[in-house]
């Protein structure tokens, strides 16, 4: 696919996204893997999975140029019931981590935005991230019919959404990121996101 992708001579970058068919470090080796073959292409390459021990470091010796560990939700009460059995202080290590590995600009996380997350948490949340030197991600909540009830899940307003990532951008101004040197990822396509320093 990467070929011909290549063969249009459109191909500017390349992003992996991952799950977790087994365990975390299993699929950080997949991930490294499919990266080691990927720099073949000559383009920007980022990764987005699961942190697991020393994932930066490897991904980063793989030949992956940016990162993106997801945080899903910053406010830690909402936290435990949305992403049970995963520890939201461990995925800020991983990125706080990362940033030593693949430095400024290069680390992203996806927050969801629409879940019922306090204002003053979300906003706490990002001032931290970007502190640590992590391009928050906002993502709007595309409510899943599977967590109907389990879940609140309502779409923000256009709004809400364009609001929060001018807040964003200032604080990214404030901390010296730059949402607009993304060479992979979110930040670089702008498909899904808005994103600061692109659209606003």
């Amino acid at each position: 696919m990467v070929a011909e992708a290549v063969d249009t001579g459109e191909l500017e970058a390349i992003s992996l996204t991952s799950g977790v068919e087994r365990s975390p470090e299993e699929e950080v080796f997949r991930v490294a893997e499919i990266a080691k073959d990927l720099r073949r292409f000559e383009v920007p390459i980022g990764v987005s999975v699961t942190p697991a021990k020393r994932s930066s470091e490897i991904l980063k010796a793989a030949g992956a140029d940016e990162i993106k560990y997801n945080v899903e939700c910053l406010d830690p009460d909402l936290f435990r019931k949305v992403c049970p059995e995963v520890s939201l202080e461990k995925i800020k290590t991983a990125l706080e981590k990362a940033v030593d590995v693949f430095g400024d600009n290069r680390v992203f996380s996806n927050v969801i935005i629409g879940l019922g997350e306090s204002e003053t948490a979300l906003q706490e949340g990002i001032v931290e991230l970007a502190e640590m030197g992590v391009l928050p991600v906002l993502r709007a909540v595309y409510p899943h019919p599977l967590r109907v009830g389990e879940v609140e899940m309502v779409r923000p307003s256009p709004e809400r959404l364009t609001d929060l990532v001018r807040r964003l951008k200032r604080v990214l101004d404030d901390h010296g990121l730059r949402g607009d040197v993304a060479e992979t990822g979110c930040y670089r396509c702008t498909g899904c996101d808005l994103i600061p320093h692109r659209d606003l």
